[in-house]
């Protein structure tokens, strides 16, 4: 064999190998070790903000992954405001289902605010056909005892569908 031969083998197995990553990398290839059947996503905070009428922010949704990344995808938070009439924390939220199959909706959303203690409220079984859009309120009451201002923003804090 040619000494030219030989350094283009060498050439070829070095981009082989450069291309599909090393054996057991993890990093690619089509061996058994690839990462082809793990799922990543990024997580981020990015979502929605709005704000109402009364000039409270509205709120924002948490980033995740995976189906619940989807869910959280699907979700709007229109106002955020106290209601005095109630004495309850409220927040309306749309949940837009684009994709092809109906589906319940589960979601927990915070109540905030620089001085604020955290408030929760949960529903669950929000029922979305398949292109469709629905609005609900999630209410809490108001853990304390003046009138409301300190809660400033909702934020989304755990979605699933199924």
């Amino acid at each position: 064999m040619k000494m030219r031969h030989v350094r283009a083998l060498a050439v070829f197995g070095i981009a082989l190998v450069a291309l599909t990553g090393a054996r057991g990398s993890g990093g690619g290839g089509c061996d058994s070790h690839s990462s082809s059947g793990s799922s990543s996503s990024s997580s981020g905070g990015s979502g929605s903000h709005h704000d109402d009428d009364n000039g409270t922010s509205g709120g924002s949704v948490s980033g995740g992954s995976g189906s619940a990344n989807e869910a959280l995808r699907d979700i709007t938070i229109d106002t955020c405001a106290y209601d005095a009439a109630t004495k309850n924390l409220t927040a309306r939220i749309t949940v837009k289902n684009d994709g092809v199959l109906d589906y319940d909706y589960d979601v927990t959303l915070k109540f905030k605010g620089a001085s604020a203690t955290p408030a929760t409220a949960t529903t669950t079984d929000i029922a979305v056909a398949a292109g469709a859009s629905k609005s609900v309120d999630l209410t809490t009451p108001y853990p304390g005892t003046g009138d409301g201002s300190e809660y400033t923003k909702c934020e989304v804090t755990r979605a699933s569908r199924s």
